[in-house]
C-alpha cells in the first residue's frame, strides 16, 4: 500500500508519514509512506493508493481533491492536528479510503 501525506510545504507531513510508517510496521503491514508538500504533490501520487491531507489545508481542499481525482487517487482529512498524529488511526483511515476504491 503507499500512502501519500500532504500537510503544505511537508514539514509537518513527514512527521505524520513516520508516525504511518510505524503503526503499519507494529501490525506487519507493507506500506510505502511519503510525506508531500502541494508543489510536488502531482508526482507523488503517481501509484498512490491513499492521500491523507492535513486538517489545516482544509481551506484548498478544492484543489488538492482536483489532483487526487485526476491520478484517480481517494482523498480523506486526517482527523486533529498533524503534529499530533496517532499513526494508527490515519493508517485505518487510509486502509478504509484505499479498499473503498476497489
Amino acid at each position: 500500500m503507499r500512502i501519500v501525506v500532504v500537510c503544505g510545504a511537508g514539514a509537518s507531513s513527514t512527521f505524520a508519514a513516520l508516525r504511518i510508517r510505524r503503526a503499519a510496521e507494529a501490525r506487519g503491514i507493507a506500506a510505502d509512506v511519503r510525506a508531500s508538500g502541494e508543489e510536488t504533490l502531482p508526482d507523488a501520487l503517481v501509484g498512490a493508493d491513499a492521500l491523507l491531507v492535513g486538517i489545516h489545508l482544509a481551506e484548498r481542499l478544492d484543489s488538492l481533491e482536483q489532483a487526487a481525482a485526476v491520478a484517480s487517487v481517494p482523498l480523506a482529512v486526517l482527523p486533529g492536528e498533524t503534529r499530533t498524529l496517532d499513526g494508527d488511526a490515519a493508517l485505518d483511515l487510509a486502509i478504509a479510503i484505499a479498499g473503498a476504491r476497489s
